[in-house]
């Protein structure tokens, strides 16, 4: 909008969209940028409505009520006069009027109140009912056209013209009344010529200053919003004119008209100190004043009412309009009516002007036909409707969007031949611009100017706001300009709505041009035009012009809202004004009396949360009550732009601070904590607070608490605090439900999460899709509960008109986990028929389920089914056949899918790779391995641990120590961290090379890392120690082991005991039956065989029997390896009678001889030092029913080959290497007996079976030479 501004605007143009700014501009709240209705008018300083058609006017108080000082004797009555009305805001008119007239009363005082005086005043004398005479109406005429033709003059005057040149002419002779009546006239069309009127008197010392005077211009002054000029003339001539009533009258006036209660009180408070004593228009000032300075609190009319009693004087038919009508203003209809009915019980008659009032209450209250029931009364009251009590019904129709009843209300004003005047017209247009009728609202507009009847400022203003809104701003500046052009000077309120018109078009600009020509103007911007104007340059970031236009409007008394002051600390934010955020701060706490919890808030709201903790932490510390909102905003705020852990640290200052506040503050704590990924602290303050007796009912902190444990796989927590929440009756919210129905399933409870859905459902809180249903559906088929999968599916197809494909996909590897490949084809078969279409995840379900039962060769035949219907096999369906044949160990079927997925085009994967490698690991085939492992980095890949890891097993299982440093050198190189499985496989390697010692070493490098080997690294260690004869460095890592705690088994012990037994230690190795028993290992059979086997080695066959006697005594069914242990302990310490009778009760125990007592008597035949000896124990046996040996000594071999070959192939299957020991005792005592071709048929015989290896079949052929040597020399 182009603007010059010399006091008024230009006529506007259309907006330019050369000098428009693309800014983002909000306008505030709708209850702020409507201007007044019609009938909220106010006698506003900047605008002069002409009125002359229906020109009202109320007649004054009794004067002994009004200065009951001078005990006039009149009439205790209140006149029934008709008087003019505004429906909001009547009191101004009411009190200016009374004002104005009120001057007059000191000169007819002086005057003596006679009925001339009076009527040359204006005003019919209530003493009198006699017409004037007819020197009195010459008299009347003479100074009406005296002060009529000076007033002409005066206004008639060119801008470059001065007043003294009229007055100093002296064509007419003034009276000081006269020139009080012109100085009123002139200052009614220019308050400018009125004051160089009255300045002129005081130059030349005429009439002035006197009372009478000095109330005019004070009036004048008042009326044209003056205030500064008004208080400068006012203090510059109080001293001189003396205590006079009138003239703190005018000041207050002055005063009221702003709202400025706290001046009007000061004046009135003087009038007293100088002894002047107020009157009733000064109380109905003060009441004026304080309406307009703030709400209508409750009772606060009554206490008006009763405050002006207490002065000594009788509220007139004015104090109770005035009160009426401000009820009317804020639409408080409970007010209005005690004011009525106090005015009913003092007898104060109300007049047309209080049912105005009364019609206009009930209309702002939205009781419409009950203010049509009272206009329709008004006849019986004596009173007859005027344009105001029409306009005052039609507003509340209007207000209500009647557009029928406004029409028909209008028709009835016309036909009483009062007309549509611009009121009815402004409330008309409003109401069509606020049902967005804006062509019925030009239209009206049109016609009212065809009528008539000019519009006014409050017309303008409506249509300007109300096309605004709907964002026409062309033809909202439009009517600007037609009112500019019609001589109508705009408001404050005119100026506002077209800034926020602006302002919603994204107008930036041409809003600052309409403030600042505002300002030019001399209006001065009210509370919306500020902060509309504030807003705009706080989102175009122009931060000092806002802050600038901030101190102007603080200066002008006015304080931004909340709102305003969120954009503002934003912006400032962003900008990095921190001083100007703190003179802000200070603002707020001194202009709004804000505490610092309140700031803080607004702090946070701007994103200053440094700032609004200090506050926080400055409110309490100040002993102000914690703001649990306030507190909630702020962490809240925290937690959007994740700053946890200041959010913590505020939570601990209050928690130490803030007393009374221990369950909130520790709700909020545990919350924040679970956000800064502090969980155990979390749950241990919320432990705590449980102890302390603080049962919360937050369904945030259990939803916090519950996720954040789901989430770190503490499921037992979560189902813990689950259970905490129900039992305090805390009802879960749809996302608890969801995460408790996970971490069931993770729990493997589905059953569990079964039943939460089944509750949720009832409570009706589930969301409508069925997808929380397939993890219970999976975790059914993990735990092998197909049955209840099936039935939760048949429960989601009951339920949802569509069943999800994921349904159908869980139930269908809920069957593949149980190995139901029918019921899993027939869900494929439904998804086929019924949809949706099976995906690749149906297709690796049926895979699957084949797979689980073991079904491998039928996965080509599903396969060719599938490819035959259409559907094409994925990667991921190969993959998972070939890791199947993987894990059964099926190297041919492995290697076929191999090589038909790279012919079908399926280049390999890592993955792939991994499967391949570690699947010719376990089958040792080093060649194949090494092949891939080259194809793989020709393809790019590289080499990961895990296939190193696996090709350090392979190489270590072959005993191919070389090459398995070698890998592990290669890893260094490749960058790659050793893990538990690469080290744990080093050391086993060295271990089984005989090199326990770089085995220990390397341990010592794992845990530097931060790894712990394992248990069966630590006992192959202690193994390989024990076959160096390295006792010490054995029994160090066991103590070691022991002494931290681990839990070892019984094989660790027994690994010690044959160390101690090997090493002739007897007594630590008795000393391990003891550590075991207290670390709670029981021993077994195979636990005292090793004593009694270590008894026996030390020649204490007596402490072997001894073990034996107590194994019979518990009871336990014995086998012949304890009574082994016993025979051989006699026969090594060559009790042979002995040994033969252990084995006689051995038998007569009902145990049948086995290898083990054959190998016992076998061996000690051939250490035995005679002949006699030895057939001695083999005779034994042969009592016992084992005849083989002895036959083999007496009778041909190659006859007992066949008998000697099923003897073994029976021992082979038998552990603790029964067969090779058994062969051992035998190849003993052929050798010891010479009989060494029989000796080398059993060895060959050995190799044959492979219980002797074949890398001593070199040895063998030695033997056989030196045989067939001996026999033919």
């Amino acid at each position: 909008m182009a603007m010059s501004c010399t006091g008024a605007l230009v006529p506007f143009a259309p907006p330019s969209s050369k000098v428009r700014k693309n800014a983002s501009v909000s306008c505030f709240s709708s209850q702020l940028s409507t201007p007044p209705l019609p009938n909220e008018q106010e006698n506003d300083s900047n605008v002069n409505i002409n009125s002359s058609n229906n020109n009202f006017s109320y007649s004054r108080a009794s004067p002994s009520e009004r200065w009951p000082h001078l005990q006039l004797q009149l009439a205790e009555t209140y006149p029934l006069s008709q008087t003019p009305f505004s429906a909001t805001a009547p009191q101004l008119t009411h009190v200016d009027k009374e004002a104005e007239l009120s001057l007059e009363s000191s000169n007819s005082e002086t005057l003596g109140v006679n009925d001339e005086t009076q009527e040359k005043l204006g005003r019919v004398s209530k003493t009198r009912v006699k017409k004037m005479t007819k020197l009195a109406l010459k008299r009347a005429k003479d100074w009406r056209e005296r002060v009529k033709f000076l007033t002409d003059r005066i206004l008639g005057l060119e801008h470059d013209q001065f007043v003294a040149d009229v007055l100093d002419d002296r064509k007419v002779q003034m009276t000081p009344t006269d020139f009080c009546f012109v100085v009123k006239y002139v200052g009614q069309e220019n308050w400018q010529r009125a004051l160089e009127v009255y300045e002129w008197l005081n130059l030349r010392h005429w009439y002035s200053p006197n009372a009478r005077m000095l109330a005019t211009i004070l009036a004048v002054l008042g009326r044209a919003n003056q205030e500064a000029l008004a208080i400068e003339i006012f203090t510059r001539a109080e001293p001189a004119v003396g205590n006079t009533v009138q003239v703190y009258n005018a000041m207050m006036g002055v005063y009221a008209r702003n709202g400025r209660f706290q001046k009007v009180q000061e004046l009135l408070d003087l009038m007293r100190e100088r002894g002047c004593e107020p009157d009733l228009v000064s109380f109905n000032t003060l009441i004026n004043a304080r309406l307009k300075a703030g709400a209508m609190l409750p009772d606060l009319a009554i206490e008006l009412l009763n405050e002006v009693r207490r002065s000594g004087l009788r509220p007139d038919i004015i104090t109770y309009n005035t009160l009426i009508s401000a009820c009317s203003r804020e639409s408080n209809l409970e007010e209005a009516m005690k004011v009525f009915e106090d005015m009913d019980s003092h007898n104060c008659q109300p007049d047309l002007w209080t049912y105005n009032a009364m019609i206009s209450v009930y209309g702002r209250c939205g009781m419409a036909y009950k203010a049509e029931q009272l206009f329709r009364d008004l006849e019986s009251k004596g009173f007859f409707p005027d344009a105001v009590t029409f306009n005052s019904l039609l507003y509340a129709f209007a207000r209500e969007g009647n557009v029928d009843k406004v029409k028909q209300i209008s028709e009835e004003m016309v036909e009483m031949g009062l007309g549509r005047d611009e009121m009815t017209y402004n409330t008309i247009i409003h109401m069509y611009g606020k049902q967005g009728q804006h062509n019925l609202a030009l239209r009206l507009y049109s016609d009212m100017k065809l009528s008539g009847r000019n519009p006014d400022v409050v017309t303008y203003t409506v249509l300007i706001d109300s096309l605004g809104k709907a964002n026409k701003i062309k033809e909202a500046s439009n009517v600007m300009s037609e009112m500019l052009d019609s001589g109508v000077k705009p408001t404050v309120r005119t100026y506002s709505a077209l800034i926020c018109g602006y302002a919603k078009a994204g107008m930036a600009v041409e809003a600052e041009e309409a403030f600042d020509c505002m300002q030019r103007s001399g209006i001065r911007p009210d509370f919306l035009a500020y902060s509309v104007m504030l807003d705009i340059l706080l989102r175009c970031n122009e931060i000092t012009k806002a802050l600038v236009l901030y101190r102007e409007m603080v200066r002008d008394g006015f304080k931004p809202d909340h709102t305003l002051y969120q954009v503002m600390l934003q912006a400032l934010r962003k900008e990095n004004k921190v001083e100007d955020i703190k003179k802000v701060v200070s603002d707020m706490k001194e202009l709004c009396g804000m505490n610092p919890q309140a700031i803080s808030s607004f702090l946070v709201k701007g994103e200053c949360y440094d700032l609004a903790a200090q506050m926080l932490r400055l409110g309490i510390s100040n002993g102000d009550e914690l703001d649990e909102e306030n507190l909630l905003s702020i962490l809240s705020s925290y937690s959007s732009s994740g700053r946890y852990k200041e959010a913590c640290e505020l939570l601990q200052f209050l928690k130490k601070h803030a007393e009374g506040y221990n369950q909130l503050i520790s709700e909020a704590l545990v919350v924040m904590l679970c956000e800064t990924c502090q969980l155990d602290a979390a749950l241990k303050e919320y432990s705590n607070a449980r102890g302390s007796g603080l049962f919360s009912r937050s369904t945030t902190m259990y939803e916090s608490l519950i996720r954040h444990c789901e989430e770190n796989e503490l499921l037992t927590e979560a189902s813990q605090i689950f259970t905490d929440m129900r039992f305090y009756g805390v009802e879960p919210s749809e996302h608890i439900f969801k995460s408790m129905v996970t971490v069931y399933c993770k729990m493997g409870f589905p059953e569990t999460a079964h039943c939460l859905i089944n509750h949720a459902e009832l409570k009706g809180i589930l969301p409508e899709n069925s997808f929380i249903y397939v993890d219970v559906i999976e975790v059914y088929g993990k735990v092998k509960m197909w049955q209840k999968a099936e039935s939760v599916v048949g429960n989601v197809r009951q339920r949802y008109k569509n069943v999800d494909r994921k349904i159908w996909n869980a139930l269908i590897h809920a069957y593949a986990a149980s190995g139901c490949y029918e019921r899993a084809r027939a869900v494929f078969n439904t998804m086929i028929r019924d949809g949706p279409s099976p995906t690749v995840d149906s297709i690796n379900g049926l895979l699957e389920a084949l797979i689980v039962d073991g079904r491998l060769t039928e996965l080509y035949v599903v396969i060719q089914e599938l490819q035959d219907m259409g559907f094409k096999i994925s990667k991921s369906s190969i993959l998972l056949m070939l890791d199947a044949f993987a894990k059964a160990g099926n190297l041919f079927e492995v290697t076929k899918i191999y090589s038909g997925m790279k012919a079908a085009g399926y280049f390999p994967t890592m993955h792939l790779y991994r499967i391949m490698i570690r699947l010719f690991c376990k089958g040792k085939r080093v060649r194949d391995v090494e092949a891939m492992v080259s194809e793989m980095e020709e393809a790019g890949f590289k080499p990961d641990l895990s296939i190193w890891n696996s090709m350090l097993k392979l190489y270590s299982g072959i005993e191919d120590y070389k090459r398995t440093a070698q890998i592990y050198q290669q890893i260094k190189e490749a960058g790659l961290e050793p893990d538990e499985d690469t080290y744990n496989t080093l050391i086993v390697m060295y271990c089984r090379d005989r090199r326990p010692e770089e085995g220990l070493s390397l341990m010592y490098e794992m845990r530097k890392v931060g790894l712990e080997p394992t248990l069966d690294t630590y006992k192959s260690l202690i193994s390989a120690f024990g076959k160096q004869q390295l006792l010490e460095q054995a029994e160090e890592l066991f103590n070691e082991l022991h002494s931290k705690g681990y839990k070892l088994d019984r094989s660790f012990y027994h690994t010690m005991m044959k160390i101690f037994r090997n090493s002739r230690n007897h007594a630590k190795a008795e000393s391990l039956l003891s550590m075991m028993k207290e670390a709670g290992v029981e021993p077994t059979i195979a636990t005292m065989h090793l004593l009694m086997v270590s008894y026996g080695s030390s020649g204490q066959p007596q402490e072997a029997e001894k073990v034996l006697t107590n194994l019979k005594e518990t009871g336990l069914n014995l086998t012949t390896l304890p009574y082994s242990s016993v025979i051989d302990a006699y026969l090594k310490n060559g009790d042979y009678n002995v040994g033969i009778q252990k084995l006689m009760e051995m038998k007569k125990e009902g145990l049948e001889v086995d290898h083990r007592i054959w190998t016992c008597f076998i061996r000690a035949a051939s250490l035995s030092q005679n002949s006699s000896e030895a057939l001695i124990l083999l005779n034994a046996l042969l009592d016992a029913g084992f005849d083989l040996p002895i036959r083999l000594m007496t009778e041909k071999s190659e006859l007992l080959f066949p008998e000697l070959e099923s003897c073994l192939e029976k021992l082979e299957p038998v552990e603790d290497d029964a067969a090779f020991n058994f062969v051992n005792a035998l190849e003993d005592l052929l050798w010891a007996f010479e009989l060494r071709a029989t000796a080398s048929w059993v060895f060959q015989l050995a190799v044959k079976k492979s219980i002797y290896r074949h890398d001593v079949f070199r040895w063998d052929l030695i033997v056989i030479g030196s045989v067939f040597h001996w026999l033919f020399t």
